[in-house]
């Protein structure tokens, strides 16, 4: 599986911005993936930041580039 870094640096060269790695990770949940959840994490049942809709797509691209999904 294709580490957070890969996953970044995969959307960064294809399409030309930054993700947060917290919106890999509620991909990840969307996706079935199960993702750890993060020792800054505030509340383990509840996330602050959402992967926004428009940055959705370009982050599944990722996934299946790396065969996760």
């Amino acid at each position: 599986m294709a580490t957070y870094k890969d996953i970044q640096t995969y959307v960064k060269s294809e399409n030309g911005y930054a993700v947060k790695s917290c919106w890999i990770a509620h991909m990840k949940e969307l996706h079935g993936l199960n993702p750890r959840i993060s020792a800054r994490r505030i509340t383990p049942d509840q996330r602050v930041y959402l992967c926004p809709e428009n940055k959705q797509a370009d982050i599944l691209a990722a996934f299946k580039h790396f065969g996760m999904v």
